[in-house]
């Protein structure tokens, strides 16, 4: 199969989708490529597949504590098989959908390795033989891998990858994870809650690095709750694999041993090489250098997601894929304000963030108001015995804008993109809570920023 198109898309994940299926409805010829599954990594080895273990381990401690709400369940335990069965049936399903979708919509899907020849030539490796298709536009969705630690090999049985931790064969009675990030922090939840022993070594001064300290705070308060130690501050010198189990030293000499180690502290951009090369690419380190309309330095070739290295956000992606898509079937539209783009981390309790945080404000010199609300005074959150957490607002007192908010709590993630709304605003938001509601907590927070203002 070979032709010409409008645009063609490499990458079938959560940006390259929607960059896809947006081109075809603007009027365009659109192919697609993909090596592997639809969904990329964030339906097949990320996000979906780790919320569905963590919908499990969530239901759970629920069952475990359910005596703190008046119910009586005499055993709790986790059915891990069927765990994992019901995980792997909604991947399934979902890159059914996806791919089903695309075709639905006409587009032409390309099943193999592509590679980038020229600014309209894009050669694709198959099992068969290679093919060779045009293209007036191209978008780059080519997303991202783990990021290795040279001196810990990855061998997939006892030191894993995030991926062979979304589908463990057993639990397993011990894991050290090497990095506090998202990954590394969701999947402590899952076996930490499964009865896992789960010990997480974070480099860095706190869990969650990239969120402010007092979230770094509260979740490793909370993590020791579901048993989970957290050493921050900490490197890991060595990993010695004796096949049926690991012994992780650490910098200060201290030895842990473990029936699994998860190496999780992040994630690079993938982006071929033969691709850099052939187009001359700008570079931004592992990235593809853009501009504001998501355009590589190639005139007609975009990129976007997490070959981008902006967000490594599905939702980042996806908007990044609205705009390169627009200019590449002839509009003009330029990239959002990145922090207005909402970061949610699905641990125990959740986190989420938008806009700017206290912390940064203080580095950029601003005079700013701090508003606090906490679930322990939230009238569902009490009834629904959820109380872990707070939300902070961050208002700008010379402006009276509201500039960021910070969430910890129960279903935060559901409440972020409404607060999303709220940045940048000016003024006490004249909005009504219903009540009881847990967003009431926005509203304490509201009120205590603006109750500061002279």
């Amino acid at each position: 199969m070979s032709g010409r198109f409008d645009v063609v898309v490499i990458g079938a994940g959560p940006g390259g989708a929607r960059a896809a299926r947006r081109c075809r409805q603007y009027g365009a010829s659109v192919a697609i490529v993909e090596k592997h599954y639809f969904g990329g990594t964030c339906l097949n080895y990320g996000c979906i597949p780790s919320k569905a273990l963590l919908s499990s381990a969530h239901t759970l401690l629920a069952a475990k504590h359910a005596a703190q709400v008046g119910i009586d369940i005499p055993s709790a335990a986790p059915n891990w098989p069927n765990i994992q069965q019901r995980k792997d049936s909604i991947v399934t399903g979902f890159r059914k959908h996806m791919a089903a979708s695309a075709e639905a919509n006409d587009i032409t899907i390309f099943r193999g390795t592509a590679s980038i020849t020229a600014p309209d030539t894009i050669k694709i490796e198959t099992d068969e033989k290679p093919t060779e298709i045009n293209a007036d536009k191209i978008i780059i969705a080519t997303g991202s891998e783990p990021i290795p630690i040279p001196n810990i090999p990855v061998d997939g049985q006892t030191v894993i990858g995030s991926k062979q931790a979304l589908s463990l064969p057993e639990i397993p009675q011990s894991m050290v994870i090497i990095g506090g990030g998202v990954i590394g922090c969701e999947m402590a939840c899952i076996y930490a809650a499964m009865g896992t022993k789960v010990t997480i070594v974070e480099a860095l001064a706190q869990l969650i690095p990239m969120e402010e300290q007092w979230v770094g705070r509260l979740i490793e308060r909370e993590f020791k709750k579901l048993g989970i130690d957290s050493l921050t501050s900490c490197k890991v010198t060595s990993v010695e694999n004796t096949g049926a189990s690991a012994k992780v030293t650490l910098e200060d000499g201290q030895a842990i041993d473990a029936e699994k180690v998860l190496v999780s502290v992040g994630r690079k951009p993938l982006v071929d090489k033969q691709t850099i090369e052939a187009l001359n690419l700008q570079m931004n380190g592992q990235a593809i250098s853009v501009d504001e309309k998501m355009q590589t330095s190639v005139p007609g070739v975009y990129a976007i997601g997490d070959a981008v290295g902006t967000t490594f956000l599905a939702h980042g992606a996806s908007t990044e894929a609205e705009v390169a898509a627009a200019n590449a079937t002839g509009g003009d539209r330029t990239m959002t304000d990145y922090s207005l783009i909402p970061r949610v981390i699905f641990t125990f309790p959740e986190i989420a963030s938008v806009g700017k945080s206290e912390d940064t404000c203080k580095s950029e010199g601003l005079d700013v108001s701090v508003g606090k609300g906490f679930f322990k005074v939230n009238g569902r959150s009490v009834a629904q015995n959820q109380t872990a957490g707070q939300i902070r607002l961050v208002r700008e007192n010379a402006t009276n804008k509201i500039l960021g908010i910070t969430m910890v709590g129960q279903m935060v993630t559901e409440l972020i993109a409404f607060a999303a709304s709220l940045i940048n605003t000016t003024g006490k938001p004249d909005i009504t809570f219903p009540h009881p509601t847990v967003s009431e907590t926005l509203e304490d927070a509201i009120e205590d920023a603006f109750a500061q203002s002279s």
